[in-house]
């Protein structure tokens, strides 16, 4: 049996599109999530940070300007830091694809489809 994949989708980003075209085109079954839609909760941002093995912070992405407003020069833990995925979703790098117990964020969009082999 193969591993379940899934790809934390952002539609509204062109690279998220990108790399949800290279899933389509592996032939791969996989699940989407809209994350924009159907918010993550921390539980969750946790979860993926585990597959990721990356911080809260690292996911975050530096020029939204929630990042600017809610984390930067402020000294946050990791519990705020996911808190505030949960709260502000546009933080979150994308898209992220999950295969089994191990996840990437698809930036350069050529790493989603390395990481399907």
């Amino acid at each position: 049996m193969s591993e379940k994949i899934t790809i934390y989708h952002n539609n509204q980003c062109s690279k998220s599109r990108e790399g949800l075209c290279s899933l389509k085109d592996s032939g791969l079954d996989f699940e989407m999530i809209e994350y924009l839609k159907d918010t993550l909760s921390s539980k969750e941002i946790t979860s993926l940070l585990a597959k990721l093995g990356i911080s809260a912070h690292d996911l975050m992405r530096k020029g939204e300007q929630d990042y600017k407003d809610q984390v930067k020069g402020k000294t946050l833990s990791e519990t705020e830091m996911v808190d505030l995925l949960v709260k502000f979703p546009r933080l979150i790098e994308r898209p992220i694809v999950v295969k089994g117990n191990k996840a990437i964020i698809g930036r350069p969009v050529s790493l989603v489809v390395d990481f399907l082999v």
